[in-house]
């Protein structure tokens, strides 16, 4: 799979600051599910672990800490996700990093829905522009709502 990471901690304007590169696709075990990555951000904690966390020599440490995309397998004791469930989580410095095809994340660090996040931030919208008196047309293009 493809990735992105950094084998020294450099200035960022240095060439092989960060590297492409190629790697194994990660295998689930107990509670870990395989999220294929669909889209990522950067996180202040990329920064800071790319400028005080040098990899062991030899080995490349991926970036990356927040993710969203499609559960792609599980581990034998996941329970509360399975494979095409759409999720959206903060992943652990303690692993490697989320900016890579496929990643591995521990059910228990509670990835959420994106279906569930995406009504959230919705109604949490319509609320704002209540408060602020601004009729909201519907996202599907139906009629003007009130909320």
């Amino acid at each position: 799979m493809k990735a992105v990471g950094y084998r020294k901690s450099l200035p960022i304007d240095a060439a092989d600051a960060l590297i492409d590169f190629e790697t194994g696709k990660p295998e689930p075990k107990g509670r870990d599910i395989r999220v294929a990555v669909k889209a990522i951000s950067v996180n202040p904690v990329d920064y800071k672990v790319r400028k005080r966390a040098a990899p062991p020599e030899g080995e490349t440490r991926i970036l990356g800490f927040d993710a969203a995309g499609i559960v792609d397998a599980a581990g034998p004791d996941v329970t509360l996700f399975k494979p095409g469930d759409e999720v959206f989580y903060a992943g652990s410095i303690l692993r490697q990093g989320t900016n890579s095809e496929f990643h591995l994340v521990d059910e228990r660090r509670r990835p959420q829905a994106e279906d569930a996040v995406i009504h959230a931030g919705r109604r949490a919208a319509a609320d704002l522009d209540h408060r602020m008196g601004i009729a909201v047309r519907s996202p599907r293009g139906g009629a003007r709502q009130e909320f």
